[in-house]
């Protein structure tokens, strides 16, 4: 898969390799690869292994050593000089163990001088904004049925509770394409896995002139995942206009870019406080940036990608004036995941645009998080609002005595 960006290998403070040209392989059970064209290799910071190696898909490999490094990186790199014709697309490139060295994409946003900017994502990604569109854009199958794509996601096999969310709400405005979702409220019954679709179960319970209401039901293997009330109506002008105030905040230049390895988008969090290190502490909210690279076709996946990301940041906030918890312990010592919410939908929205998730969580006890949040333009418009209710508890076993791992333990 070609990638649409400047990719740059880096060992310590050493570029060994830049290009425009790369190449993305994904092979079934194994990790993505990103294959660089051999002249774009810093190629003096390397010399010739003796080492060979013969994968059964792609044929011999050669290999090079890092000289550039102390002590050197032993065959960091490869190449399939003569690969099988399956696979002839890589001939004439490299690939490099990201393991051992430092991957990153580089995508430039549009822009004139002091506005253009250039986000930065560490290889191998979980995918693109379009991937994560894709997914929540639900196809029909069947009266009252439709049905999300499975994805291979080789670090965390669970869908969140966000991406079920905007599914949601593309199914029913499809179900219901004369009005727009005013408000949604979903609960995360049971986890979902990446690698199998979702079926959705739409019911319209109601089809009014002013309102509708819509139930939605996401199952997977034949078992309730999620289950979501929905409202929509038909727009009518104002008859009172108002709204809270955003907080003032710092602007997203001003804010501290944060790599969730999805290209597309754009994430800036106020003083970095979505923060990994447990023993960092603050008060229990969080502010975030938030754009997108392309515009959606349609008001509802706008509203989608709006609402995806809502579920990101209650459970963090709640976690940071609490020292030795953070997004670090979550999934590995903790137990963590969202279990409703309640979004409401109060002007149009643009997400190329900058958006702010102001993000207070007002309750942490008893094993629950509840959090609240508003989502403005960068102009102070208020677009929609939502609460959150999570969970934070120990986990009664080990992950590791169940056979799981961070990657999918909940």
């Amino acid at each position: 898969v070609p990638i649409e960006a400047t990719a740059r290998v880096w060992h310590g403070d050493t570029l060994i390799a830049e290009s425009t040209a790369c190449l993305r392989l994904e092979e079934t059970r194994h990790v993505d690869r990103l294959y660089f064209p051999e002249d774009d290799v810093r190629w003096e910071h390397f010399e010739t292994s003796v080492a060979h190696t013969v994968c059964p898909f792609k044929g011999q490999a050669d290999y090079w050593t890092l000289t550039a490094a102390d002590p050197h990186e032993t065959n960091v790199v490869w190449t399939y000089p003569d690969p099988f014709d399956e696979v002839a697309g890589i001939k004439g490139y490299v690939c490099f163990y990201q393991e051992r060295v430092r991957i990153e994409l580089g995508e430039q946003w549009p822009g004139d001088g002091p506005t253009a900017t250039t986000t930065t994502s560490r290889f191998p990604t979980w995918g693109d904004a379009g991937d994560l569109l894709h997914l929540m854009d639900v196809e029909p199958a069947g009266p009252g049925s439709f049905v999300a794509p499975p994805y291979r996601d080789t670090t965390r096999n669970v869908v969140e509770g966000g991406q079920m969310l905007g599914s949601a709400i593309v199914a029913a405005s499809k179900a219901v394409p004369d009005q727009r979702v005013t408000s949604a409220y979903m609960i995360f019954s049971k986890s979902a896995a990446f690698d199998a679709p979702l079926d959705l179960d739409v019911d319209v319970l109601r089809g009014g002139r002013s309102f509708s209401t819509v139930e939605v039901r996401i199952n997977q293997d034949d078992k309730l995942r999620s289950v979501g009330l929905l409202m929509l109506g038909a727009d009518v002008p104002d008859t009172i206009h108002g709204a809270v105030t955003m907080p003032d905040v710092a602007g997203p230049e001003d804010s501290v870019p944060l790599d969730m390895r999805v290209t597309g988008r754009d994430l800036r969090v106020v003083d970095g406080a979505y923060d990994p290190d447990p023993d960092r502490i603050g008060p229990p909210e969080i502010f975030v940036w938030c754009r997108f690279r392309d515009a959606p076709a349609e008001a509802y996946h706008h509203a989608a990608l709006l609402a995806q990301s809502t579920t990101h940041w209650s459970i963090a906030a709640a976690m940071r004036p609490h020292a030795g918890y953070g997004e670090a312990n979550a999934h590995v010592t903790l137990s963590t995941g969202i279990m409703s919410i309640a979004i409401a939908f109060h002007d149009e929205v643009d997400v190329t645009e900058w958006l702010l998730y102001s993000n207070p969580a007002i309750y942490a006890g008893r094993g629950l998080v509840q959090g609240e949040g508003h989502v403005f333009t960068r102009d102070g418009r208020l677009v929609a609002s939502y609460t959150v209710q999570a969970m934070i508890r120990e986990f009664v076993r080990e992950p590791g005595d169940l056979g799981l791992d961070a990657t999918n333990a909940m």
